[in-house]
Order: structure tokens, then C-alpha cells, then sequence
């Protein structure tokens, strides 16, 4: 039973000193210079926060070309001309200024330092290449000598090389040899004793008795953190320029105006963030485990996933090279049999002419037939002879090769083909697109447009994926609702909630997988269904006036000669006729949602909805509109207002003239408006694009918004006892167009139908 219990605490020790083995093997990797891979000796903070050796940055420098920048920032005087008790009397007994009269000093322009000229050049800037982060950093015209010395880390350094116990026992640098282990160490002297030794070269009553002892080292440290510009400790921490600062620096003018606090603040602040830090990182110690056993997953994924692509990519390139020997094949082949035939036909030609030759061949022949006396043989044998002389005395007329010698048609071009291989590379997938912002709008439907930019890979679909905003949460993460390989650069979102928000977004496809998300786009819907209703302009006054498109969803109000001829009697009165063009659809319910554009150069446009009847009755007449008895926006022209008894106003307009929407005291008198998110009666706001309209019919109710925002302008009572439709009054120029459904645009899109949610 005990040595069980021996064997688990010889278990449980040696597992310790693995973990501490290990922890220390980690811990120096952070002790070691990037410049030499050794430990660091008397480390310097670069601007950067990275760390380097002084003796390695000298050595860097001087490589650099600087000569004389490397000085040393923590230097101490070490020989007799340097002390300060061999100093001169004269400087022994300058006082420095106080740091009151030295910041007015500075203020006052009596800021230069001896040797340097006001208004010289600029002095030279000396760049470190970091080992670390591999960039340039800034050292400004002293070098080295204007960094601090990270005094912490060598502590750190030291303490871990006692812990492994590296370069064994420190010995006394004063005893006669052999020398004894040091005991004590003094900072004064940057030397090691052993206790005698100490007594000896400490006497009491002299000043290096004061001498402090510390433990034993080879390195000697400052006491304190010294100031690299003034040789004064630092007292002060500038959070502007995120630098230890001393007193002199603290008046000087590169600090004027910065955020400086207490070397103590700045101390306990980052000491709090530390810990902080550091615990949360000790108390998560399971979750580091388990997102490094993921990260080993995923390299051992990569190595593989990399080795299969390696294959693939070598599979190809192989089956390129097999079609090019296959196509060379092919190609030498052809070659071949056109040489063979032309070969053929040359040696015929030349079987031919070397029977010409005297003595030989068809030559000789015909020689010996010419030696024959029988006529009638010579007759016969001659006919067929005669023909075959005369061929070939044709050909030695008309000479030409049978064949050409020449190969040009045989040629390659691989222009193109190089081209495509010089250009071979990896599939990219596509870049995020860029949603259209001028054509996705939302009105009866969802309508997004997106394209991709343009040294962009193609897509070969996309996917578009929306949700609602201020839809009711719910546990977890925000639920998209998707819609898989859309074609084309548009899509139709059908039947969407009204009064919501919708957030879309899209992104490409192709062979190498899916692209980035665009950005997302977040599009409003109409606060009631949409109306869909076209112009009617067949009752009303000076209909020879209006206008209107063959769709029936465009007005315009051409100003005549009735209105030149009332600008000469505007003094004396005149009577102005109001154009007028009604709805063909009528409203008796529920809610009711339309939208319409206003062309900004438009003299004076009322849009609004009234009584299908009173309507007629007010508008089927002259009215004159320079009459106070007129006012379209107080629902009657006759001597109405005299009544005590208020009723609804049986229409309601909003007037819009010369690109500015006017909120007028009149309409808010005469038809009850208020204001509602819009700013006050009284006043003209600019138009918007689109102008909305909502009708409430069983509340008695309409709202004039701003159909892109969907920021109200204005509210107001209506009378709705019969059916209410739509209209529209111009008083000179002027011109309306209704906003089309999105089902009804020319432009080619695909339809999202059927919500699919996210698996």
C-alpha cells in the first residue's frame, strides 16, 4: 500500500516538473532576441513595442550605413573624466532652471538646444527595420540613444536563467583566486562580492557604505528607469504620445497640450488590464484546449486537403500534356503523308525529264524508230510515239514542279493557346456584388438588383438570402431565409409583410465555391397594401390640357394661352381654371397604400384622395382660384366656412410646386393638418423623390410619407362616407408619374417564391 502511494507521488512529482519543463521551454521563446536568437542582453523598446538586443541594433544599424547612432541609452559615467566628483567646478555649479520658468522659456521661442541653428534642416530621421514585424520604424534623430531599456524583461530573463540554472554559480569579481561564490551584488559599483569582499570595498563611514546590495549578477541594471533625452528618472507617462516622460519632458513644447498623468496611474491601469486579461485567459483554459485540438484538426486537414490538391493539379497538367502529344501525333502524321505524296509526284516528274536525255529513255527510243524505212511500220509505230514526244516537249516548254517544296500551310498558330496556358491559373470564387441601390426599391414586391465588379471571376448563380428586422426574437442566431441558385442579377422577393423591414443580402457561385456576401441593404415596405389604380382623365375641366400616357400611369399639365392671359390681369382679378385627373379605381375599405413621383419643375401640383362625389361636384366647374371662396384643401369652394358646425373635410391634398413640399398654415386651418415626424405647418421641406400615400379608410385617416425614407410628412382627417379614390390638381405646368408594381417592370427577373428557411 505505501508504495503504491510512493509510486503516485513520484507520478505526480515528475508530471509537475514536465508541465514547469515545458512551461519554461515555451516562456523562452518570448526571452529570445529576433536579431541573434539568444537570450536578450540589455533589451531597448522600439516604437513598435518589439524588443532587440543594444549590442544586435548597433550591428543592424551599422549595416544600415548609420555610423554613430548607437549610443547607449542606459549609459552611466565609468571613467574618471565622466564622474560627476572630477566634473567641472562651472558645471558642479549650474542650478537648473525651475520647470515653471523653463515652460515659459520654451513658450517663448527659446526652445533650440546648443549646436543647432533655428530654422536649420531638418535633421537626418534614422529607420530600424524591426525584426519582428518586419516595417521600418522611426528612431528619430538620436538613434538609439533615444529609446528606454526594458528593464522588466531583463529581470525576466535573469530570473528564469536562475530558475534553469544557466551558466552556474556567480563568482566574486574582487577575491584573489580562486574566487568564492558571490553572496551580493551593488548596482554602484556593477560589481559581484562575496561577504569580505563587500566589507572590504564598503567601509563604514564612507559613501559607499549608502551603497544598497543586491543579489548576485552579471547584469548590472540602473536603479530606476531613466530618461534617454534628460538622464532623469521618469515620473510621468504621456498617454498622447504612449511614452514615459521625466519632469523636464513634461514642460517641453513636443508634450504641450498632450494627456500626461502619473507614472502611478499609468502603472496601476495597465496592471488592472493585465490581470483582467490574464485571468480570463488562466479561467478559459478548456476553451484554449479546444480550439487548439481544432486548430491541429484543421492543419491536418490542410496538409491533406493541400496533397489532393497537389494531385489534382498534377492529373491535369498531365492530361494536358497527353491531349498536346496526342494532337502532335495527329499533327506529325498529316505532315508525313503530304510529304509522301509529294515526294511521289516529284519522282515521277523526274523519271520523266531524265528520259528526254540524249541515248536514254524516250530519247533513244524514238531515235531508233526514226531509223526504220518501212512506211507503213514507221506509221504505226510512230502515232503513239508522236503523242507521248509531244507531252513532253509541252512539259520542257512549261516547266513546273509537281509538287511544292514549301510547307507553309502546315504551320502552327499558338498565339492564342499560349496565351490561354500562360494565363492558366486557379479557379477564383467571385467577389462579393454590389448591391444596385438606384433599382432595388420595395413597393407591392421586393425588387434587388445587384451586378459584380468588374475584374470580378463570373458566377454561375447566386444565392439571395432576407429576413425581417423587427421580426419577434428569438433564441439564437438570426434566422435567413434563403432562395438557392438564382439566375440573372435580379430577383423578386412576392408577397412581403407590410410595414417591415427587410435586410438582403447576395452572394456568386461558381466551380470554386461560394464568393463573400455583399453588403447588406435594408429596404422598408409600403405601411399598407398597395393600390393598383390607373388615370382616368375622361370628366373634368380643360381635359384638352392633360396629357396622359398610353398606360394610363403618367400625367401632364401643358399651361395654355388662358393662363398667359390671366398673368396680364393678375392685378385686376382673373379666374384660373384647375386641371384635374381622378383615380379609376375607388377605395370603400380597409387600408390602402400608393406611391407617385412629382417632376421637381412643376409650377403648382396638388396631390391628395376626397369623395368620389364631391369631387365631381367641385371640380366639374370653373372654379376661381384667385376667389378666397376656392380652396381645394378645405373641401368645399362655396360659402362653407361660415358654418359654425365643423364637419370632415370631404378631401385632403398635399400641395407640392417648384421642387419644395409646402406645409402651409392654410392647409393645416382649412383641412385639419398636423404635423406628425415632419417639422412643423408653416414651412416648405424638399421634395422627396417618391411621395407616398396612406389611407386608412375606417379611421378617416391619410398620411402623405416620403416613399424612399418612409418618413412622414403629414397627417390628416378625411371624410370617408362614400367611396374615396385618388386625384390629382395642376395649376399650370406640371407633370405626375404613378409608381409601376414590381410585377409589371419590363426588365427580366427571377421570381422568389416560398420563403425557405435557413437549414
Amino acid at each position: 500500500m505505501a508504495e503504491g502511494e510512493d509510486m503516485q507521488t513520484f507520478t505526480s512529482i515528475m508530471d509537475a516538473l514536465v508541465r514547469i519543463s515545458t512551461s519554461m521551454k515555451n516562456m523562452e521563446k518570448e526571452l529570445l532576441c529576433p536579431v541573434c536568437q539568444e537570450m536578450y542582453k540589455q533589451p531597448l523598446v522600439l516604437p513598435c513595442t518589439h524588443n532587440v538586443c543594444q549590442a544586435c541594433a548597433r550591428e543592424v544599424l551599422g549595416q544600415q550605413g548609420y555610423v554613430g547612432h548607437g549610443g547607449d541609452p542606459s549609459s552611466e559615467p565609468t571613467s574618471p573624466a565622466s564622474t560627476p566628483s572630477t566634473r567641472s567646478p562651472r558645471l558642479s555649479r549650474r542650478t537648473l532652471p525651475k520647470p515653471d520658468r523653463l515652460d515659459r522659456l520654451l513658450k517663448s521661442g527659446f526652445g533650440t538646444y546648443p549646436g543647432r541653428k533655428r530654422g536649420a534642416l531638418q535633421p537626418q530621421v534614422i529607420t530600424f527595420p524591426c525584426p519582428a514585424c518586419q516595417g521600418d520604424v522611426e528612431l528619430g534623430e538620436r538613434g538609439l540613444a533615444g529609446l528606454f531599456r526594458n528593464l522588466t524583461l531583463e529581470r525576466v530573463v535573469e530570473r528564469y536563467r536562475q530558475s534553469v540554472s544557466v551558466g552556474g554559480a556567480i563568482l566574486c569579481q574582487l577575491c584573489k583566486p580562486p574566487p568564492l561564490e558571490a553572496t551580493k551584488g551593488c548596482t554602484e559599483c556593477r560589481a559581484t562580492f562575496c561577504n569580505e569582499c563587500f566589507k572590504l570595498f564598503h567601509p563604514w563611514g564612507t559613501q559607499k557604505a549608502q551603497h544598497e546590495p543586491t543579489l548576485p549578477t552579471l547584469s548590472f541594471r540602473p536603479k530606476g528607469l531613466m530618461c534617454p533625452d534628460h538622464k532623469e528618472e521618469v515620473t510621468h507617462y504621456c498617454k498622447t504620445c504612449q511614452r514615459l516622460v521625466c519632469q523636464l519632458c513634461r514642460v517641453r513644447r513636443t508634450h504641450s497640450g498632450h494627456k500626461i498623468t502619473p507614472v502611478l496611474s499609468a502603472y496601476q491601469a495597465l496592471k488592472d488590464k493585465l490581470t483582467k486579461s490574464l485571468t480570463y485567459i488562466l479561467g478559459n483554459q478548456d476553451t484554449v484546449q479546444t480550439q487548439i485540438c481544432e486548430l491541429e484538426e484543421t492543419v491536418r486537414h490542410t496538409e491533406v486537403s493541400g496533397q489532393q490538391a497537389k494531385e489534382e493539379v498534377s492529373q491535369l497538367v498531365r492530361g494536358l500534356g497527353a491531349v498536346l502529344e496526342e494532337k502532335r501525333t495527329s499533327l506529325l502524321q498529316a505532315i508525313e503523308e503530304c510529304q509522301q505524296e509529294r515526294l511521289a509526284r516529284l519522282s515521277a516528274q523526274l523519271q520523266e525529264h531524265r528520259s528526254l536525255l540524249d541515248g536514254s529513255g524516250l530519247v533513244g527510243y524514238a531515235q531508233e524508230v526514226l531509223k526504220e524505212t518501212d512506211q507503213p511500220c514507221f506509221v504505226q509505230a510512230a502515232k503513239q510515239l508522236h503523242n507521248r514526244i509531244a507531252r513532253a516537249t509541252e512539259a520542257l516548254q512549261m516547266f513546273r514542279p509537281a509538287a511544292s517544296s514549301s510547307f507553309r500551310h502546315c504551320q502552327l498558330d499558338v498565339g492564342r493557346e499560349m496565351k490561354l496556358l500562360t494565363e492558366l491559373n486557379f479557379l477564383r470564387v467571385p467577389e462579393a456584388p454590389v448591391i444596385d441601390t438606384q433599382r432595388t426599391f420595395a413597393y407591392d414586391q421586393i425588387f434587388l438588383c445587384w451586378r459584380l465588379p468588374p475584374h470580378s471571376p463570373p458566377a454561375w448563380h447566386y444565392t439571395v438570402e432576407f429576413r425581417r428586422t423587427d421580426a419577434p426574437a428569438q433564441p439564437g442566431p438570426a434566422r435567413w431565409q434563403r432562395r438557392e441558385e438564382v439566375r440573372g442579377t435580379s430577383a423578386l422577393l412576392e408577397n412581403p409583410d407590410t410595414g417591415s423591414v427587410y435586410v438582403l443580402r447576395v452572394r456568386g457561385c461558381n466551380k470554386a465555391g461560394y464568393g463573400e456576401y455583399s453588403e447588406d441593404v435594408h429596404l422598408h415596405t409600403p405601411p399598407a397594401p398597395v393600390l393598383h389604380f390607373f388615370l382616368d382623365g375622361r370628366w373634368g375641366t380643360s381635359r384638352e390640357r392633360l396629357a396622359i400616357s398610353k398606360d394610363q400611369r403618367a400625367v401632364r399639365s401643358v399651361p395654355g394661352l388662358p393662363l398667359l392671359l390671366a398673368a396680364e390681369r393678375l392685378l385686376t382679378g382673373c379666374h384660373l381654371s384647375v386641371d384635374v385627373v381622378l383615380g379609376d379605381v375607388a377605395v370603400t375599405q380597409g387600408r390602402s397604400y400608393w406611391a407617385c413621383a412629382v417632376d421637381p419643375a412643376s409650377y403648382l401640383v396638388k396631390v391628395g384622395v376626397g369623395l368620389e362625389s364631391k369631387l365631381q361636384e367641385s371640380f366639374q366647374g370653373a372654379p376661381d382660384v384667385i376667389s378666397p371662396r376656392y380652396d381645394p384643401d378645405s373641401g368645399h369652394d362655396s360659402g362653407a366656412e361660415d358654418a359654425t358646425v365643423e364637419a370632415l373635410p370631404p378631401f385632403a391634398f398635399l400641395t407640392v410646386g417648384m421642387g419644395k413640399v409646402l406645409l402651409g398654415p392654410a392647409a393645416s386651418a382649412h383641412a385639419g393638418l398636423t404635423g406628425r415626424d415632419g417639422p412643423a405647418a408653416g414651412c416648405t421641406v424638399p421634395l422627396p423623390p417618391r411621395l407616398g400615400i396612406c389611407l386608412d379608410y375606417e379611421r378617416g385617416r391619410v398620411s402623405f410619407l416620403d416613399a424612399v425614407s418612409f418618413r412622414g410628412l403629414l397627417e390628416c382627417p378625411l371624410d370617408c362616407s362614400g367611396p374615396v379614390c385618388p386625384a390629382f390638381c395642376f395649376i399650370g405646368g406640371g407633370a405626375v408619374q404613378l409608381q409601376e408594381p414590381v410585377g409589371t417592370k419590363p426588365e427580366r427577373k427571377v421570381t422568389i417564391g416560398g420563403f425557405a428557411k435557413l437549414d
